[in-house]
């Protein structure tokens, strides 16, 4: 699913929203979540049912060029992690049990 379709999604469940206005409401949404992730402290988004997201420290490490095969050093870094919630790692699993 591409952000303009989950709009569309959106703009079609909930009446009397136009296109533009769910537009700005999922942007205001992810945005949010962008910058709470991007804030000092202890960065952490919950969703309850759908799961969190966080800040995780990657350390520095050796690594190599796949082009030449020479190593090169990877710096430390900070990478945006997504847990998926129980109910959603429930529904996600409904198939595959059989």
């Amino acid at each position: 699913m591409t952000k303009s379709e989950l709009i569309e999604q959106v703009a079609e469940k909930i009446e009397g929203l136009t296109k533009k206005q769910t537009e700005i409401i999922v942007n205001e949404v992810l945005e949010s979540i962008k910058n709470a992730l991007a804030s000092s402290g202890s960065p952490r988004v919950e969703i309850r049912g759908f799961g969190s997201f966080k800040v995780k420290q990657r350390r520095s490490r050796d690594g190599r060029n796949p082009k030449t095969g020479m190593q090169v050093s990877i710096e430390a870094k900070k990478v945006p992690v997504f847990k998926a919630g129980k109910e959603l790692r429930e529904r996600v699993d409904v198939g595959s049990a059989e």
